[in-house]
């Protein structure tokens, strides 16, 4: 088991990709949102993983089998390496609605997997969403939750995304991808910068 100080968990569609509601079935469906492949370098560069969690009922409905999972996966894993950065895994849910798992968000599945596999508490891991289901998702599990307006979120208004953040108690908003990673490396360096400060 590997052991990490320092890990975020990312949702995919919606938060490096733009969401389909068809799903992402092939690697020339992958669209990227603009910005998000280099906050995850970013993330990485400052010495933090990253794992995605991601629902996948595409593969429980018969839309897409594994290799075309797999294939869009290295396709986005080759688009991430070409500006300097990595996911450290995937942990996905390939069941409907219909299948009552625990590994499809909001359960928490998927998350407490992530927090054994990495031997972390899950209440020091931000997870990062771009709609209410996910966030649900990461209080559930401990996690600390956060919504970008990319994604599903994007078409949101304010007083839509105020909604949201009223169903998940210490919920933040973040712009974007890259606004949510300029959060968490600020945090930090007023963390390593005023010893002895309250936070």
């Amino acid at each position: 088991m590997q052991h990490l100080d320092k890990l975020v968990i990312l949702g995919r569609d919606g938060i490096l990709n733009e969401f389909r509601d068809d799903h992402v079935k092939a690697p020339e469906e992958l669209e990227l949102i603009a910005g998000a492949l280099e906050a995850v370098a970013r993330l990485n560069h400052a010495g933090w993983h990253a794992v995605l969690a991601t629902n996948q009922s595409g593969i429980g409905r018969g839309m897409i089998d594994m290799a075309s999972v797999n294939a869009v996966h290295a396709h986005l894993f080759k688009q991430l390496a070409a500006v300097g950065g990595r996911i450290d895994a995937v942990f996905f849910c390939p069941h409907t609605p219909e299948d009552q798992c625990d590994c499809r968000k909001p359960q928490p599945g998927l998350m407490i997997d992530i927090g054994k596999r990495y031997g972390i508490d899950l209440d020091q891991v931000p997870m990062v969403a771009d709609t209410l289901r996910d966030l649900q998702a990461a209080a559930a599990a401990g996690c600390e939750p956060h919504l970008v307006r990319s994604g599903r979120a994007a078409a949101l208004d304010d007083a839509q995304i105020a909604h949201i953040l009223g169903q998940v108690p210490g919920a933040e908003v973040h712009d974007s991808l890259g606004a949510f990673v300029e959060h968490l490396l600020r945090r930090g360096q007023v963390q390593i910068t005023t010893p002895g400060a309250f936070h």
